[in-house]
């Protein structure tokens, strides 16, 4: 028998671990959820692959996305790091920005505390000015000092940031090389965020420096399981799949690796429906994510915050909260919050049955009668609605609202919650999102999406085939690729074309390495450039795409055309190329059709469900793979993973690959 044909993509969430598995010569496809294990996401993985019934012998490609090394950083679950700066910069970290969090609330912490520790960040004696040019060499004695105060501070984990390696990574490159096996984990500034902006850097490098050996230990056990060589890979943050040692060098790649992997696969899907403007649903046990995909390809961004410190990489542009299937309801004096605290995967909802007494969104959908409570949850959970009713008795009680009453009322906050995530990424970025399409996704997607369509005016909404896994299945479809940026700080006047050819070359080199060490052919490799150009006033940047060798004009050209778009106006002042960014792509061959979403057809039933108005409603339970022709609401369509929500009001359609199409009913 044949072994090895399955490939395999993964999504590691706050609650459930998703899987989904296509066979490459007959294009089967299985899908199977399991409760996620924080502390053994390895083991969570095996039993996934477990549920849908193969071994590490039948995987020929296993593909993951995870937000452990995010949540890791986020809760501050970190191992002992040190930082290395250059003489009177130790202290970088904790200046920070002059921001506060919250302007006008003094009673909070101003900013967030460092990533490392005043005790434990050491100033070298060193100096380059901001071009490269060394200023003041780097003495063998300061070298020897460093290694004397590491070892006698026990640090696992140091990352070094000195002032301008960017420009020139010479003292750096000294520092790593005598610093080999002195410390079980190392990294330097100018390979992890090659850019200008001192105090951003040194806080994704320390960020990378803490990930290291929480990556390294997962990544090597999942080696050790699952030995597959090049056929194991993680999928990072910028919506593409990349190498194992890649990634344990760089483990930042992994911060929102999942919800990019779900973003990977609705741009995809946007393509293949000529959709121009899709705004992404996300909705899991934990969280919320949404990004905003423009003709095909999602929105990127340079930084985010982390557990309110900065970390600079590029990574797609999407926007979470703390409103997820598991979010937790609480009553206080500015009456109903959702999340972001979470039941999670354990104890979980309470009508999971698993010890939850918590009220949450679920329990909310439970109460309406939305999910069945005759079905097992991906064949491991028996609904318990009656515990939903007792976790959010004592919230009605004190409201003076009946229990269904309630419900609504949770299930309204929650979708104000999430609408007002739509709008940071369209309205606050100028684009009216109520000419886009929503695709929902995620366990708790299609069951929020029309109630969010209502409060934000969105006229179609998709729900794709396998919606439950799609996140899993991004991580099994997406491009394979490396990416890298560097800043430049180049002049279109008097442009230095040698100098930025040579640049652009090596950034190539950079990019191609991992995966020609992966087995892929040069010859087989993409090649994208973005220039970050702005006005040479302006502190910030906007991407421009362009082909190399590079056209002077044409790029200048195009630079005032995206910066009238976005801004409403073009001036004539001098431009700069701040950074440039390369990435390296090989496209991804496999296919995939329409997948069996788990469950037999059945005969069509009717439940009482509660919509706006508050009373019960007759409603058709449907299958989701024997829906035919149109369905007008009120109507629940259901598979072994999900469930639609089809309100009074709308309808749905299904197409011949299984996505589902929701629009408002004629009047």
């Amino acid at each position: 028998m044949q072994t090895r044909v399955w490939d395999i993509g993964t999504d590691i969430g706050g609650t459930f671990t998703d899987i989904i598995a296509v066979q490459s010569a007959s294009n089967e496809t299985r899908i199977a959820k399991v409760p996620s294990r924080p502390d053994a996401p390895v083991r969570a993985m095996l039993e996934a692959l477990a549920a849908v019934g193969l071994g590490a012998a039948d995987v020929r490609r296993f593909v993951h996305g995870t937000t452990r090394v995010t949540n890791a950083l986020v809760e501050e679950r970190l191992p002992r790091v040190a930082l290395v700066a250059t003489a009177g910069f130790e202290d970088v970290l904790e200046i920070a920005r002059y921001r506060r969090e919250e302007l006008y609330r003094l009673d909070i912490r101003p900013k967030a505390p460092p990533l490392v520790p005043p005790a434990l960040c050491f100033g070298v004696k060193e100096r380059l000015d901001h071009s490269g040019v060394v200023v003041e060499p780097l003495p063998e004695a300061e070298i020897e000092r460093l290694i004397a105060w590491l070892k006698a501070n026990e640090v696992q984990s140091v990352a070094i940031c000195l002032l301008h390696s960017y420009a020139n990574p010479v003292h750096e490159k000294m520092l790593a090389e005598r610093l080999e096996g002195v410390v079980p984990h190392l990294c330097v500034s100018h390979e992890i965020n090659p850019e200008a902006r001192e105090y951003e850097r040194a806080s994704s490098t320390a960020f990378n420096a803490a990930a290291m050996p929480i990556a390294v230990e997962y990544l090597t056990e999942l080696e050790e399981k699952l030995p597959l060589g090049a056929g194991l890979q993680v999928f990072h943050s910028a919506g593409a799949m990349v190498p194992i040692p890649a990634v344990k060098r760089r483990p930042l790649v992994m911060a929102m690796s999942g919800p990019a992997a779900g973003v990977s696969a609705s741009a995809r899907l946007a393509r293949d429906l000529g959709r121009p403007r899709v705004l992404t649903f996300d909705m899991g046990g934990t969280t919320t994510d949404v990004c905003l995909i423009v003709d095909g390809a999602a929105e990127m961004t340079d930084t985010r915050m982390m557990g309110g410190r900065p970390l600079r990489q590029p990574m797609l542009a999407v926007h979470s909260i703390g409103a997820g299937g598991g979010s937790i309801v609480s009553l206080g004096p500015g009456g109903l919050t959702v999340g972001p605290k979470s039941a999670g995967s354990v104890p979980g909802p309470a009508c999971y049955g698993r010890g939850g007494d918590r009220p949450t969104i679920t329990d909310a959908n439970a109460v309406l009668g939305y999910l069945d409570p005759e079905a097992r949850l991906g064949d491991t959970i028996q609904l318990d609605v009656e515990a939903a009713r007792r976790v959010i008795a004592p919230i009605a009680k004190t409201l003076g609202l009946g229990l269904t009453e309630t419900a609504l009322g949770i299930v309204k906050v929650a979708n104000a919650s999430m609408a007002r995530a739509l709008r940071r990424v369209t309205v606050e970025r100028g684009v009216d999102g109520r000419d886009c399409t929503l695709l929902a996704f995620g366990g708790g997607g299609p069951m929020h999406a029309t109630g969010l369509a209502d409060i934000y005016g969105l006229k179609e909404i998709v729900v794709p085939a396998a919606s439950s896994a799609f996140s899993a299945l991004g991580c099994l479809t997406a491009d394979f690729s490396f990416l890298q940026q560097r800043t430049v700080r180049m002049p279109l006047n008097g442009f230095p074309q040698a100098a930025f050819a040579e640049r652009v070359g090596e950034l190539v080199r950079e990019a191609t390495t991992p995966l020609i060490a992966n087995g892929i052919a040069e010859r087989d490799i993409a090649i994208e450039h973005v220039a970050l150009m702005r006005y040479a006033a302006q502190s910030d940047s906007i991407p421009i795409g362009f082909a190399m060798p590079l056209d002077i004009v044409a790029l200048e050209a195009d630079f005032h055309n995206r910066h009238q778009q976005l801004f409403g106006y073009a001036t004539g002042e001098s431009c700069v190329i701040e950074s440039v960014r390369v990435q390296a792509v090989k496209a991804s061959m496999t296919a995939f059709s329409r997948p069996d979403v788990g469950r037999p057809p059945v005969t069509e039933r009717v439940r009482d469900c509660v919509f706006e108005g508050g009373r019960p409603v007759p409603t058709a339970i449907i299958a989701r793979e024997t829906l035919a022709a149109t369905v007008s609401g009120p109507a629940i369509i259901e598979d072994a993973w999900s469930t639609v929500v089809v309100p009074p009001g709308w309808q749905a359609r299904a197409d011949d690959l299984g996505n589902l199409f929701l629009n408002r009913s004629a009047a």
